[in-house]
């Protein structure tokens, strides 16, 4: 089946993974995440590493070591962790990135355009915070 929209499984288990851990009381480990989001455990600890790299989580190794936010809920968007896995969202004209198109005007009525930036300001308007209890 086709979709308009896809959001990649590891960005997905990034947002709900940063969600766990901001409800937490205390640090959550890779084991207790993937078995939330129904992941690997090898792929969320790779995801989990990438945003400590960038500085949104803190993490501590050993048999009461997990995963901390290191940043405020309510100062960390969707749209940074997004991007902390998948790189910049560019705001695109043409669908497949042509720089000058065949016709007069977007086949496409540039909805993929219009779509993107639907897409980030719904996840730059939304923190962690939003999704706590």
């Amino acid at each position: 089946m086709s979709k308009i929209i896809s959001i990649s499984e590891a960005a997905s288990i990034a947002i709900h993974s940063m969600v766990l851990i901001a409800g937490a009381d205390s640090s959550l480990n890779v084991t207790a995440i993937s078995e939330r989001t129904g992941s690997s455990k090898h792929h969320v600890a790779k995801i989990l590493q990438r945003l400590v790299k960038e500085g949104y989580l803190s993490s501590n190794r050993g048999p009461s070591g997990g995963f901390s936010l290191h940043i405020k809920p309510e100062d960390l968007t969707l749209l940074q962790i997004y991007e902390a896995i998948e790189g910049k969202l560019l705001d695109t004209k043409c669908p497949l990135d042509h720089p000058v198109c065949p016709f007069d005007k977007c086949l496409m009525g540039n909805i993929v355009s219009k779509m993107t930036r639907e897409f980030k300001e719904h996840m730059s308007n939304h923190t962690l915070a939003d999704f706590l209890r």
